[in-house]
């Protein structure tokens, strides 16, 4: 009996790693006859697996979507990736982080010893940026095993080594924090005693140093912040400076802070650096603030205001005058009589 339901298991396991299977590629893999492989497909369906079998020359089985939601197979990798998404919807709030948070104590009353401590390990290690920003550009893809080896690094105060795009060599980093923000995963750690973010799709992980470090947090804790001004200030593909006449804190209170940093000049004045994944949205944001604005750089965002200000000008059309006339009148002055 115990062999049967290991097998049915590695045959769910197939059924879902691939959309169709031959009797025949099946048997090879579990090792069996073709009529074994039946009998199994029978069981499955008995427990509500909706497989499907098309018979003749092209005959194959598939696994299709049913009424009720039969039990599913996760490999190691599948299971943390599924937890960490869990737990970042159960962090969101409303009905949807609910049942989020529901499905994830569901999840973690099955999770293996193993697999539990490195969820837990990312949880605690892991802080959320601002929810209500947005970006235009797809989420990339983080190997969760990375981020798992990363958590585990920094609960255990562990060292890391990073390949870096444009670094010669690995770097080796005090690792802090992950944070998690709009789609994005950053490392928050210290290289030469300086506070730095890494994004964790872009860098590479070398195998664990083994070396501890006396943990020296960053002051306030705020992660979050510090990944917030350095992509402000690095990490969009388009960096303008703008010149608002307004206080900074009449900036500061229209803006997230995601969208950059702002710097007190004298005169009520204040300089916004910001940015954007292209020009249009830079164009678009800063006609948001409803404030008053001088740009001088870059030329290509000077052209996109010009381009806009011309088609806000024609789509309102000319202006009437006050009193409702034609127009004004042309007068030409009297000469002095005198």
């Amino acid at each position: 009996m115990a062999d049967t339901a290991a097998r049915m298991l590695t045959l769910l396991g197939l059924l879902q790693a691939r959309p169709e299977w031959t009797g025949r590629e099946l048997a090879q893999r579990l090792g069996v006859g073709e009529r074994t492989v039946r009998n199994d497909i029978a069981r499955l369906r008995g427990l509500d697996y909706p497989v499907h079998a098309v018979r003749g020359a092209a005959g194959h089985y598939r696994l299709g979507s049913g009424a009720r939601l039969p039990p599913l197979q996760l490999d190691d990798a599948e299971a943390v990736a599924v937890a960490i998404g869990l737990r970042t919807v159960g962090e969101s709030g409303g009905l949807l982080g609910e049942s989020g948070g529901r499905a994830l104590a569901k999840l973690d009353q099955v999770l293996p010893d193993r697999l539990r401590r490195r969820v837990a390990a990312i949880h605690e290690s892991t802080a959320a940026g601002p929810r209500n920003t947005d970006t235009a550009d797809p989420d990339p893809e983080v190997d969760p095993v990375a981020l798992t080896a990363l958590a585990s690094a920094i609960r255990d105060h562990e060292l890391v080594r990073l390949e870096v795009p444009g670094e010669q060599w690995p770097i080796t980093v005090e690792p802090y924090r992950l944070v998690a923000w709009q789609g994005r995963w950053y490392l928050v750690g210290r290289l030469d005693a300086s506070w730095r973010t890494w994004r964790v799709d872009l860098v590479g992980l070398r195998a664990p140093t083994g070396r501890r470090f006396v943990p020296d947090p960053l002051p306030g804790g705020d992660y979050p912040a510090l990944v917030l001004r350095e992509v402000a200030s690095t990490g969009w593909k388009v960096h303008v400076r703008i010149t608002v006449e307004a206080p900074a804190a009449t900036v500061l209170a229209r803006i997230n802070p995601a969208v950059g940093m702002v710097e007190e000049l004298d005169g009520g004045r204040c300089v916004l650096v910001t940015g954007a994944d292209s020009i249009e949205t830079v164009a678009v944001y800063i006609g948001l603030l409803d404030l008053d604005f001088r740009v001088t750089e870059p030329p290509e965002l000077v052209d996109r205001l010009r381009v806009l200000a011309a088609r806000y000008t024609r789509a309102t059309g000319p202006v009437p005058p006050p009193d409702g006339g034609t127009g004004p009148e042309l007068t030409t002055p009297c000469p002095d009589r005198r």
